[in-house]
């Protein structure tokens, strides 16, 4: 009939279709960003975790200046503190949090609970900013036997530092690990009922300025260039794969955050003193700020290359009966379209890039 196809041509027009339809369908997916699979696009709300800690700087700053608000749009910014990384995994976990700025340990606990599936690294906060401060008359390791030392709280980071600290010195079970909050612990080693801490800043500058402490060792000299994740920045995954473009959001105002503290130091104190004083109810003195502040670096680099090693660190502390797999662990996608777009190099997920 007028207008019809011969017979013995309609399959080959129908392989040739079909073809095309796949070639056309992999070069959309080969283009797709992995964070943008099953977007939902913008947030209506979007819930931040953080400490009233020097060194969640950014965090701070980026409230206090708006910074998060800036690209957020229509979307609200909830923000919740806590005291150490447990319990700010058991509010990821739980879903009751979407963004956290959490120390290294915890931050491996929620992947390793969750076998992997249920937060994501996204960029890294702080380098540095915690210490092992003593009573005056402790002068060396071996004088911490018998001896009580605090720390924020079980398996939090500077609880894993601390033991695999002890561990490798021979000291476990010679000396006591107390867990207490921060605020808590000044109180202790004021009255002479803990003897020395493994602390964050601004805790360290406030046990040696105001509870007569001294630094017996800065964790910075236990790694290979000074530098270690204290702080980073995780997300649920389902909230990252749900609403991409609201994450990204908060990582400029967390790149923000960063590139104003590094431009504007005395402004930045400020800014976090005032937070802290906001959240806590007081405010630090300027030497202890300073302190605080000369002990931290303020970085989006999560040092991935370290997180195998934390894993093991979890281990050796016997905080954890094996080391976590990270392999796989960082998305770096979205803080790297953030970098690249200002020309700033960037973030490598070294060691952590494959699964």
């Amino acid at each position: 009939m007028k207008g019809q196809l011969p017979v013995n041509l309609k399959p080959a027009i129908a392989v040739a279709l079909i073809a095309l339809s796949a070639l056309s369908g992999c070069s959309r997916r080969a283009t797709d960003e992995p964070a943008t699979v099953g977007s939902k696009g913008a947030a209506t709300e979007v819930r931040l975790g953080y400490f009233p800690n020097v060194t969640h700087a950014a965090a701070l700053i980026g409230v206090d200046k708006g910074l998060f608000a800036k690209d957020l749009g229509g979307t609200k910014l909830t923000t919740q503190t806590f005291n150490a990384g447990p319990d700010e995994v058991n509010a990821l976990l739980g879903e009751s949090l979407d963004i956290a700025y959490i120390g290294s340990g915890p931050a491996i606990n929620a992947y390793a609970k969750s076998k992997g599936e249920a937060v994501k690294l996204i960029a890294g906060a702080t380098s540095g900013g915690a210490q092992l401060v003593v009573k005056p008359e402790i002068n060396s390791i071996e004088d911490l036997k018998g001896k009580v030392v605090a720390t924020p709280q079980l398996a939090n980071t500077q609880d894993v530092s601390l033991k695999k600290f002890l561990a490798e010195k021979n000291l476990t079970g010679q000396v006591t690990v107390q867990n207490a909050e921060n605020a808590a612990s000044l109180d202790l080693f004021k009255r002479g009922d803990v003897q020395a801490a493994w602390a964050p800043q601004p805790w360290s500058a406030r046990l040696v300025a105001e509870a007569g402490a001294k630094v017996l060792v800065d964790e910075k000299t236990l790694w290979e260039g000074g530098a270690f994740p204290t702080t980073v920045v995780i997300v649920r995954t389902k909230f990252l794969q749900e609403h991409p473009e609201t994450v990204e959001a908060v990582l400029k105002g967390h790149v923000a955050a960063i590139d104003w503290a590094k431009a504007n130091s005395d402004e930045a104190k400020k800014s976090v003193n005032a937070s802290l004083e906001k959240l806590t109810s007081k405010k630090l003195g300027d030497k202890i700020l300073d302190a605080a502040w000369d002990n931290i670096e303020l970085t989006t680099d999560a040092q991935a290359k370290s997180f195998p090693q934390l894993a093991k660190d979890a281990v050796t502390a016997g905080v954890a009966k094996e080391a976590a797999n990270v392999a796989g662990y960082a998305d770096f996608t979205l803080l790297n379209k953030v970098l690249q777009a200002q020309g700033k190099p960037q973030v490598q997920a070294a060691g952590l890039d494959q699964k």
